[in-house]
């Protein structure tokens, strides 16, 4: 059945002393479980191994007391007692025969050490590089120090090979792991044998692989994964330098696992980074090695995929996003349902489990990380309960998802729309800038549903209270969205901010709807997400002065979490917008705003002809109010429930919508739990005394 296009993507492929059944790589990544939550990390593992990956890894487990990363919540092997724990996972992750990896990292010069107080080494002595600017240092490596560090990657090389791993990673790569910090010299200044010219600086680096490959090579392979450039000017290890490197070092590890510069270089959002954005970074490489190479680029397409082996740039398909999106990737390029495929859409929602410490979500696949807490499957559902029908009041992601995971449940769906296209506030964000990719979650949706016999959507079907209970249906799920608010309400303001008469007020509604402000227009930003740098961006380019304005101490304060908000910035800059931080508004006259400082209140007046406004979103819960206004009626009406879901409901980002839409269609008809927890977590077991 398969595409005869991508056979060449299914051909085993040997790392050191293992094969792999095909080049589907899960390269690394974290997930917001860690230690904490190894069980569900697991079970997200043994998920894709049952999608067709031919290796999956672990994410950044840390393999020893003198370097971690906490607040940062990652896997750990400090201990025998860690071993069953990783035991678990790897066993899940070769339950359907892909190789299980295991990341193994040593934080060096980013490992503040929080939690353990030991004092964090380094090739140089420097202050140690967090996301959060830790006012520590750490201690340069002495001779003693080395031959202890080389001994723990022994160790934990050991301790992975009988926690049942067939791979190691070596992490020295997006300027977290030991290893680029030694190449580096932006981080190794040293000048002794360590330091200074490239063979030097790669000294370290063989002698682990070596004494690893002593100890365990002749069960296990070993995979280096290094930045293709750091990209920090002459002091940082370039691509040409990565080359020689290569060229110098060509059979080191069994196989190089290569990733662009920084996390933000390497998982760039799809806003900023297009599919195989890598591609020039890798191209050339393979002729200074033997070694099989993986590389990554949110491949999504196979054409692509396949294209990138042909041309003999990499030998495995490295996929860490595309992977979350749909663990079932490989699969359904093999049973050739390419259309099946649910494409990342490189939001970088995911990411946000990871640096916000909780667990990881994803917009298009909103089973990931509940695999085991709530025993979801992404391509099973649970069977039908007793009612028959359902109607879905709104198709944006909440209702479209909920839609989608009822048919296949076997419920009557229908879905009616006000509008005279599904999709919801989907469909028009996608047409902001850089934003067109998350049109991916409409699209897939609506193509799914159309291979059902059991769902019908009723376009231009603006309903009521009146309406919905003639109809008959059982169920009613309302999914009506919500609207973005022009009274200012949000975060600095609790209650409408003083707002002249006269005065243009605009709201991001306003803007997608095809009604934009010009001249000089202010973007007042107390939502802090995408939306306010995205329009301010927007209004720049269709030629407007643009002054975005925000309490924060950042232009879209919380794509930090998502690894675009050192991008943002200097895009705004180049389009002309004048940022203004740590500043909110107080009033809005017809021709100017009255600013105030968030540390000392002291005001400043910004003329304007116009504001925009993205502050809170009001739910648009209207249909849902009243329906509970007249319960009464429900049962003669048939009606057994009425739930409200997704912005409707509590207004968030389109992860949450989609998250909240199949949690309906799983739970409808469920027993109902009263008081107890609605998912399963880990007990961390107390110590005897």
């Amino acid at each position: 059945m398969r595409d005869p296009r991508y056979d060449i993507l299914f051909e085993p492929m040997a790392i050191g002393p293992v094969t792999a059944k095909n080049r589907l790589y899960q390269v690394p990544h974290c997930n917001g479980g860690g230690y904490r939550d190894p069980s569900a990390a697991a079970e997200m593992r043994g998920i894709k191994a049952e999608g067709g990956w031919g290796v999956i890894f672990t994410e950044q487990c840390e393999m020893h007391h003198t370097s971690e990363i906490t607040p940062f919540i990652e896997l750990r092997l400090w201990e025998d007692k860690d071993i069953p724990m990783l035991r678990k996972m790897s066993e899940r992750m070769k339950s359907h025969g892909a190789l299980a990896g295991i990341q193994l990292a040593y934080s060096g010069i980013n490992g503040p050490n929080l939690y353990t107080k030991e004092v964090p080494l380094a090739p140089s002595a420097l202050p140690i590089r967090t996301f959060t600017n830790d006012p520590v240092q750490a201690r340069a490596l002495d001779k003693s120090d080395i031959k202890d560090l080389r001994r723990w990657f022994v160790n934990a090389a050991k301790r992975s090979r009988e926690a049942g791993f067939d791979l190691i990673c070596l992490y020295g790569a997006h300027g977290f792991g030991i290893f680029q910090h030694f190449l580096s010299r932006a981080t190794n200044q040293r000048s002794d044998e360590y330091g200074g010219s490239l063979e030097n600086r790669a000294r370290f680096v063989n002698e682990v692989v070596a004494d690893i490959r002593d100890a365990v090579g002749d069960t296990m392979g070993i995979t280096l994964r290094v930045s293709l450039d750091e990209s920090i000017g002459t002091l940082g290890f370039s691509n040409a330098e990565v080359r020689d490197f290569i060229e110098m070092n060509r059979d080191l590890p069994d196989l190089w696992d290569l990733a662009h510069g920084t996390w933000e270089d390497c998982s760039g959002p799809s806003r900023f980074k297009e599919e195989g954005a890598q591609e020039q970074l890798v191209r050339g490489i393979h002729e200074l090695t033997d070694k099989p190479i993986v590389g990554v680029g949110r491949f999504t397409s196979p054409d692509v995929m396949a294209k990138m082996v042909r041309s003999g740039t990499l030998d495995f398909i490295g996929c860490a996003r595309p992977s979350i999106a749909d663990p079932f990737l490989p699969k359904k390029i093999e049973e050739g349902r390419v259309e099946d495929i649910r494409e990342c859409i490189g939001c970088n929602i995911c990411i946000t489990g990871d640096m916000t410490m909780s667990i990881s979500r994803c917009t298009q696949n909103p089973t990931f990380m509940e695999e085991w807490r709530k025993g979801w499957h992404p391509e099973k559902m649970n069977a039908k309960g007793a009612s028959r029908s359902v109607l879905v009041v709104g198709s944006g992601p909440a209702g479209l998802e909920a839609a989608w995971a009822l048919c296949r449940r076997g419920y009557d769906v229908a879905v009616a729309e006000a509008r005279t296209e599904i999709g919801g506030r989907v469909v028009r964000e996608a047409k902001l800038p850089g934003l067109s990719a998350w049109r991916r979650v409409v699209d897939y949706r609506q193509y799914q549903l159309s291979q059902r016999g059991n769902v019908e959507i009723y376009l231009e079907s603006a309903l009521d209270a009146d309406s919905i209970l003639d109809f008959g249906f059982e169920n009613i799920c309302i999914a009506t969205g919500a609207t973005w608010r022009a009274d200012g309400v949000a975060r600095q303001h609790v209650v409408p901010m003083p707002i002249a008469e006269g005065a243009n007020i605009y709201t991001p509604d306003d803007l997608m709807e095809g009604t934009v402000p010009s001249g000089k227009v202010i973007v007042f930003d107390d939502d802090h997400y995408y939306m306010g740098g995205v329009l301010a961006e927007m209004l720049a380019k269709g030629g407007a002065d643009v002054t975005l304005i925000t309490p924060s101490a950042y232009v879209s304060d919380w794509t930090n979490n998502t690894l675009e908000q050192i991008a943002i910035h200097p895009r705004l800059v180049d389009a002309g917008v004048e940022i203004v931080l740590n500043r909110g508004l107080t009033e809005i006259h017809p021709h100017h705003v009255v600013s105030n400082c968030v540390y000392t209140n002291r005001t400043q007046t910004y003329e304007c002809d116009a504001v925009v406004m993205v502050a809170a979103r009001k739910e648009n819960s209207a249909v849902y109010d009243g329906l509970k206004a007249r319960e009464g009626e429900w049962a003669d009406a048939g009606l057994k429930s009425v739930t409200i879901i997704g912005d409707a409901n509590a207004p968030g980002p389109i992860a949450w919508a989609t998250y909240a839409g199949h949690r309906y269609a799983r739970e409808l008809d469920g027993a109902d739990i009263g008081d107890a927890l609605p998912f399963r977590r880990e007990i961390t077991e107390l110590a005897l005394d």
